[in-house]
This record gives structure tokens, C-alpha cells and sequence, in this order.
């Protein structure tokens, strides 16, 4: 009730849900409360806007990772779920209510699904932040190494302020809809590795060592999207390239870490 009460009186134009247990192989290890949180968190907000009757546009934060066992190479917004992790289990669920309720209470609900979306900001145990800050960490000698997972999952990396700007625009349409925000090029965690040690002329494969740990029980080989419908219906495509988005995160790394010596 206190949800209800709240959007009742800031009647917002506009919510960004995008809260979330959001780190694929740690919802493996707290399965409930991945569920609780980011599958019927969304179902919480859609039914206190309802409740509190305000007209508030929704957006609601996919994910690439609902597609999981991919069915289809890309993948847009009728390819088919199979989603291999409790996170990605939680978010289909928070997609088809979001849908559910567009549906059925006229609400302007929209999901963007979007792939991977990095920048300096990005959390720290995920594995972009993680090389590029062991890279700055080993450029400037405070760390000897670095353990990595399955350096073969291949990604589509894209530079998260930009996506951040698709969110937006979905929700000025004066209809909602449901759009896949990606780049259509997919690159592996190795690529991401050599491309990052390399900008700090550093040899890869004296640093980097794999570990069984970081390994996950369903892994998710090959994720890459095709935003053709967001390009064609709301004017967004991807601008920065992945070189670019790995230079500018290894860059603020290092920034950050000068900064503190």
C-alpha cells in the first residue's frame, strides 16, 4: 500500500523500473530472492499504478538474457525465450506482465530488451568492469592477475548511455511497445580481454588464469540483437563501437586509479 500511496501522490509522468537482483550467476546462488525482487517487483509497481488509477508511462528494464538457449541468430522481439538462469527466468516473467498489463488496462507499458550495456560505471563483479579495472590495477602494479570464467560466451557489448537515451525514447512514443536495443555485432570475453589489455600494452595471456568458479551451472553461448524495429519505429541505433567502449572503460580505470596514488 505504501507503493500506491506514494505514486498516488507524486503521479509521476514517467517510471523507469529498472531494480533488479541483476547479476546472472549470483541469482544461481539466491534463486528466491532473484525471483522476489526482479520478477514480482515489476508486478508491484504495475499494479500499485493501477491502484492508485495515475497515468504514469512504464518502462520496464528486459533483458537479452530472457533469450538464454537462443533460438534464433540475432534475436529481435519475436524470437522465442528460453532463458538459462533464475535472472533470466525473473525477467521473462516481469516482460509478460508488463505486456499483460498493457494489455489489459490500457496502461503505456513498454519493455526495452536490452543486451549488454557497459560503461565506467558498471558494477564491479561483472566481468567488463572486471578486466578493465584488473588491467589498470596490473598497469600500474597493484595487481599480478586476473581469474576469469568461460572466456568463449559471446556477447553484444554496447556503451550504456546511449541505451539509457533509447529507454527515453521509447517512453515519448505515443504508443507503447516492446524493443530490442543492441548493436548486431557480437564479440567474445577473450576479444574483450585482448582488446583491453592491449590498449595498456599489456600481454593478455601473462595475466589472465581461468577459474571453475566463475563458471555458470547453464551457461548462455551466444547473445546478439538486431534493433532494426528501434531504428525503424523510434530513430535509435548504437553509435559507439566496441574498441571504443572498451577503450573508454580501461581509460577511467586507470583515471580512477592515478587519481588515488
Amino acid at each position: 500500500m505504501n507503493l500506491v500511496k506514494l505514486i498516488y501522490e507524486l503521479k509521476p509522468d514517467e517510471i523507469y523500473h529498472l531494480g533488479a537482483q541483476s547479476h546472472v550467476r549470483v541469482s544461481f546462488d539466491i534463486p528466491e530472492y532473484t525471483s522476489d525482487v526482479t520478477g514480482l517487483g515489476t508486478i508491484r509497481i504495475l499494479e500499485a499504478l493501477r491502484e492508485a488509477g495515475v497515468k504514469s508511462r512504464f518502462y520496464q528494464a528486459s533483458s537479452s538474457e530472457m533469450f538464454g538457449k537462443v533460438q534464433a541468430v540475432p534475436q529481435t522481439e519475436t524470437t522465442p525465450f528460453w532463458p538459462r538462469s533464475p535472472y533470466g527466468c525473473a525477467k521473462v516473467f516481469a516482460y509478460w506482465a508488463t505486456v499483460n498489463y498493457r494489455e489489459s488496462y490500457g496502461m503505456h507499458a513498454s519493455n526495452g530488451i536490452l543486451f549488454n550495456h557497459e560503461s565506467p560505471r558498471r558494477g564491479e563483479t561483472f566481468v567488463t568492469r572486471k578486466i578493465t579495472r584488473a588491467v589498470a590495477a596490473i598497469k600500474v602494479g597493484k595487481q599480478k592477475e586476473l581469474f576469469l570464467g568461460n572466456l568463449d560466451a559471446q556477447r553484444d557489448w554496447g556503451y550504456a548511455p546511449e541505451y539509457v537515451e533509447g529507454m527515453w525514447m521509447m517512453v515519448q512514443q505515443d504508443t507503447s511497445d516492446d524493443y530490442v536495443l543492441a548493436t548486431n555485432e557480437t564479440h567474445t570475453v577473450r576479444e574483450f580481454v585482448e582488446a583491453a589489455f592491449g590498449h595498456a600494452d599489456l600481454d593478455w595471456k601473462e595475466f589472465v588464469k581461468f577459474d571453475a568458479r566463475y563458471e555458470r551451472p547453464a551457461e548462455v553461448d551466444l547473445l546478439v540483437g538486431d534493433p532494426a524495429k528501434a531504428k525503424k519505429q523510434i530513430g535509435w541505433e548504437p553509435k559507439t563501437k566496441f574498441r571504443d567502449l572498451v577503450r573508454i572503460m580501461v581509460d577511467a580505470d586507470l583515471a580512477e586509479l592515478k587519481s588515488k596514488s
